[in-house]
């Protein structure tokens, strides 16, 4: 069945994520771990989710109550987030979080009980006791089964929640400031999984490979909760090899992987090196979301795999999906993140009029999967206006509906009243054959206020005055950097965003 067709059928009984594990055939394979081989069905699934969910119950945790679950990939993450989300409100943290940082999440959120595995959770473990809270080890076997240790031992009937109850709360990734909590209903979710399902024509013949981390909105919706309502097959690796990345892909016939750009280039040098193109095989297209994708990036990509690479754009507060660009025989346009899906999305002012085609301004959105309000009550006057979110974002639209991001609000460069939006300067850098990496900020001058400096990763060598003559003849004089910093990498967060305004900071710190 296809995916708008099940949409169609089905979404009135598909507004909360238990409905969602009953769509597909019990028969069905819902998770395949690529490393170990196993295969879990459906029936499985939802079983196993049940019985954790039921645990949970009989820890009095109920719809609202938060679970925090701290997972890398896995089906551990799988049956927790389904589980939290259904007995009461998932809190998925990173794990690489330290004490400290977990404590802070712990004294906010005041989790009713902690989802991890008992090897390698120290940091979370040592929080949760410090703020007694409950632990509940997953573990999954050799034959993909669960075992749990530290739970009740007994299993209360299961209250399936309602479609307005919080399933999920997450944090921003606070790249531009202090990370938000952003609480999502289950039918939130589950629009925003209809949106993705509706963009890419998914279907029960789709299969989806999950490179992204579950404990962030990307990973979540995208490759795995829109796979589940299109009855389709998720593809689990708990960490990605990258010589590995296109045998998994033949073996387990994947059509379709969604990831940061960062990651597409990392998967980029590993063709080139070894074949200098690859079989698509069954794949049917590439999506690309969570940081700009550059039209130079795309070009190779298309170049070497054969399939169409789409950019889109989403955001936490939006339940991800916002924009995609469609597949064939749409067109795509390189250097726009697509058109509206199932969101409405304007351009404002900054007096919060709403501006014509091709004028520039702040990207707003309003629609079924955007949030409602921040849990940081502080936030919330500031980031609406007249029912619509501000996504801080600036773009525009083309006279055909798609949007072109240039900037972040609070990382736009203001150079003597000039204000520069940085990605432009980033993909003239990435078209410079030495350039592997590329990301563009302002710094403190005397007189200007602002200058433009920017910082890159070379595959080859080259000279700074060198890289800066090359912007000179491709850009305007008072966009060119004046300072080009030469790094090993660049730090990016664990979505595969690039912290300007940290990473300026630091290199300014570093070279007073």
């Amino acid at each position: 069945m296809g995916g708008s067709g099940l949409i169609e059928e089905n979404m009135a009984n598909i507004d909360e994520i238990w409905s969602l594990l009953h769509v597909a055939p019990d028969y069905a394979k819902a998770v395949i771990l690529p490393e170990s081989g196993i295969s879990v069905t459906y029936e499985c699934l939802r079983k196993q989710v049940t019985r954790v969910a039921q645990e949970l119950t009989a820890m009095s945790i109920r719809p609202g109550t938060r679970v925090a679950t701290v997972f890398f990939n896995g089906l551990p993450a799988v049956i927790a987030f389904l589980a939290a989300s259904t007995s009461g409100t998932a809190l998925p943290l990173n794990p690489v979080c330290r004490y400290e940082e977990f404590c802070s999440y712990f004294r906010e959120t005041t989790p009713g009980a902690l989802l991890c595995s008992a090897e390698g959770s120290e940091e979370v473990r040592r929080a949760a006791e410090t703020h007694r809270i409950p632990i509940v080890f997953i573990e999954v076997n050799a034959d993909g089964l669960l075992s749990m240790s530290g739970a009740s031992k007994k299993a209360d009937k299961l209250s399936i929640p309602s479609p307005e109850d919080i399933a999920l709360v997450l944090y921003t990734s606070g790249s531009t400031a202090r990370p938000k909590r952003v609480p999502l209903t289950h039918r939130q979710l589950m629009v925003s999984c209809a949106n993705v399902v509706s963009t890419y024509g998914l279907s029960s013949a789709d299969v989806s490979l999950c490179v992204m981390p579950l404990f962030h909105m990307h990973g979540l919706i995208a490759p795995m909760l829109s796979t589940f309502l299109s009855e389709g097959t998720v593809i689990l690796p708990s960490k990605v090899n990258l010589r590995a990345f296109w045998m998994i892909i033949a073996k387990h016939r994947v059509t379709w992987y969604s990831a940061v750009p960062t990651f597409h280039q990392l998967v980029l040098r590993v063709v080139d090196d070894a074949r200098r193109g690859v079989s698509a095989g069954t794949l049917r297209f590439v999506r690309s979301c969570s940081a700009p994708l550059s039209p130079l990036l795309m070009e190779k990509m298309e170049s070497l795999i054969q399939v169409p690479v789409l950019e889109a754009y989403g955001m936490t507060e939006a339940a991800h999906q916002i924009c995609s660009n469609p597949l064939p025989p749409g067109a795509r346009k390189p250097g726009s993140v697509g058109m509206a899906t199932g969101v409405n999305a304007s351009i404002i002012d900054d007096d919060g009029n709403h501006l014509e085609s091709t004028q520039i301004g702040e990207v707003v959105i309003q629609g079924p999967s955007v949030m409602s309000r921040y849990e940081n009550e502080e936030m919330n006057s500031i980031s609406f206006v007249d029912g619509w979110f501000r996504t801080g974002d600036q773009g525009f639209f083309d006279h055909n509906g798609y949007l072109t991001l240039t900037g972040r609000l609070k990382e736009l460069i203001n150079r003597g009243g000039e204000k520069i939006g940085p990605r432009e300067i980033d993909e003239v850098l990435l078209t410079h054959p030495a350039v592997a990496e590329a990301v563009a900020f302002g710094i403190p001058h005397s007189s200007l206020g602002e200058e433009v400096a920017a910082a890159v990763v070379l595959r080859a060598p080259e000279q700074e005055r060198a890289l800066i003559n090359y912007c000179r003849q491709r850009l305007a004089k008072f966009k060119c950097p004046r300072k080009i910093f030469i790094l090993e990498s660049i730090p990016h967060t664990s979505t595969g965003k690039i912290q300007r305004q940290l990473l300026a900071a630091s290199l300014v710190r570093a070279n007073q």
